[in-house]
């Protein structure tokens, strides 16, 4: 009996005594990843670790499932040693590893398409192929890439032509990976397939477009929202994942501090008011938002939100979508909503003086009024309102409280290491005092693709519109002085939230100083 059964036998027969192993830091090699299909690895959860001669060695949870063994067996024709791994740490490592590795059933597909392309198999028309049916090559290689970008927690899919191919990459917690790279000749198709899934016009391409539409993905509905933009080089396409299992979620998963929380409860606890949340491009605010929402009581209280565009349909709750072609904008949808007998209303964005007017008016006869505002800080959000020509006494009666965010990747529990800050870096950081203080830093492992960081987390601030700010905005101070009376009224500025979370472990000084610091 070969070596490798022995080692097999023994696993087998003590697996009971068998300690959990990890896969942080193992070295899965590639030529065994190769062995299994995706869609079986994914579905099973397990892993091909490494490969000898005559046997492969498997992640599993349950290493006594002999099913799981015979089907892996039957597949490779090797001996399988099996290796007992916690099954979060398995479906983490797969999901991160598929991210930035091409998958072969992905690559042979691009292969047969390519092929049949060459030999004219293809409609090759300008508009592109308009019947596929859905066991085409291009039907099925749309369906794995969307399911690719749901399975790695992509927020967008970006298919970009080069000069001489096409490359799709992946933004994952805000950083972009590029995952295939195919010919441009599959570029139409692609392209064409797409827009018919989202019901945009095929033989459109000299004027940008937008889309959306529904993929099941694991029994789950999952939205994808499409934008085009012609190029120098041809069409690009982006695509926004919306998956409302990994974003809506309630505000306890935002990362905000205990403190803040109470304070965020407490204002949407209110019957009346404007809350705002601000930030630039990106920093999650829409998401805020919406987890705000979803824990509020849409039974007992009329909820209308007027956005541009709806991202999430939340039960219970009516979304009027924009539009402008007919007329229906930010502040005719809100002129209307007042009529409504709403108790909550969210605008998704306050753009313009007349939108601002409608909000401030809404919050002052009765109304809790949610919305979003581009503002670097919370105090700025009175000297932008103000530049709207929102009046100081108006202001200062309706406004209850702003969330200033920005987002951070999140670090990897796993993986990251204590450090002590070094005086000269403190320094740099402007942050002497915490010189000789513990912080964390990326490290990388197989859980986090390598770079040290799993998810993102929000810093933020949040100013309550207390007597102090309220006397600074009849005062009618600019964001200068409306900083002092914030701080004054309870406020824990965004850079004491930032560095409370790094000290934590939550979030690196690398990130904080990116975010936060790098905005003087």
């Amino acid at each position: 009996m070969s070596e490798d059964r022995i080692t097999n036998d023994r696993a087998q027969g003590l697996k009971i005594a068998v300690p959990t192993a990890s896969l942080m830091h193992l070295d899965i090699q590639k030529e065994a990843l190769g062995l299994l299909p995706y869609n079986m690895i994914r579905a099973q959860k397990i892993l091909p670790v490494s490969r000898t001669r005559h046997s492969v060695t498997i992640a599993m949870a349950d290493p006594g499932d002999h099913r799981k063994i015979d089907d892996v067996r039957l597949i490779t024709g090797l001996e399988v040693i099996p290796m007992p791994v916690p099954a979060a740490e398995i479906e983490t490592a797969v999901r991160n590893l598929w991210t930035i590795r091409p998958d072969s059933d992905m690559e042979m597909l691009v292969a047969e398409l390519d092929e049949l392309l060459q030999k004219e198999v293809w409609d090759s028309k300008e508009s592109g192929p308009i019947k596929v049916h859905d066991g085409a090559p291009i039907v099925r290689m749309v369906d794995m890439l969307l399911k690719q970008a749901v399975a790695a927690g992509a927020s967008d899919v970006h298919i970009e032509p080069q000069a001489d191919s096409v490359r799709v990459r992946l933004r994952i917690d805000g950083e972009l990976y590029p995952v295939m790279s195919f010919s441009r000749t599959l570029l139409s198709q692609l392209i064409s397939r797409l827009k018919i899934m989202a019901g945009m016009d095929i033989a459109e391409r000299r004027v940008p477009q937008d889309g959306r539409f529904q993929l099941e993905v694991d029994s789950e509905e999952v939205d994808f929202r499409l934008s085009t933009l012609p190029t120098s080089q041809g069409e690009k396409m982006a695509v926004r994942v919306l998956d409302r299992r990994t974003l809506i979620t309630g505000i306890g998963h935002l990362g905000l501090s205990q403190k803040n929380m109470g304070v965020i409860r407490t204002l949407t606890e209110r019957v009346r008011g404007l809350l705002l949340v601000t930030g630039s491009t990106g920093s999650g605010k829409t998401t805020t938002l919406y987890s705000l929402l979803a824990e509020m009581d849409a039974v007992r209280r009329n909820i209308i939100t007027l956005e541009d565009p709806v991202e999430y349909s939340l039960p219970g709750i009516n979304q009027i979508p924009l539009n402008p072609k007919a007329g229906l904008d930010f502040a005719a949808g809100l002129g209307s909503i007042l009529r409504q007998d709403p108790d909550i209303i969210m605008v998704g964005e306050i753009r313009d003086q007349a939108t601002a007017r409608l909000a401030v008016r809404a919050a002052l006869t009765g109304h809790l009024v949610l919305s979003t505002l581009h503002t670097n800080s919370a105090a700025d959000t009175v000297a932008r309102l103000a530049d709207m020509g929102i009046e100081p006494f108006l202001l200062a009666t309706s406004l209850t409280g702003v969330v200033a965010q920005r987002l951070v990747r999140r670090l990897c529990v796993n993986c990251h290491q204590p450090y002590i800050l070094d005086g000269e870096r403190s320094a740099w950081l402007g942050i002497p005092g915490e010189a000789g203080g513990t912080f964390f830093a990326p490290a990388g492992c197989n859980l986090c693709r390598q770079t040290g960081y799993r998810g993102r987390l929000a810093l933020q601030e949040v100013m309550v519109v207390g007597p102090h700010v309220r006397r600074a905005v009849h005062d009618t101070l600019p964001a200068e002085g409306c900083q002092p009376a914030a701080l004054k009224d309870g406020m824990i500025p965004i850079r004491e939230d930032a560095l409370a979370k790094a000290k934590q472990g939550l979030t690196s000084l690398e990130e904080v100083v990116k975010a936060v610091w790098g905005e003087d």
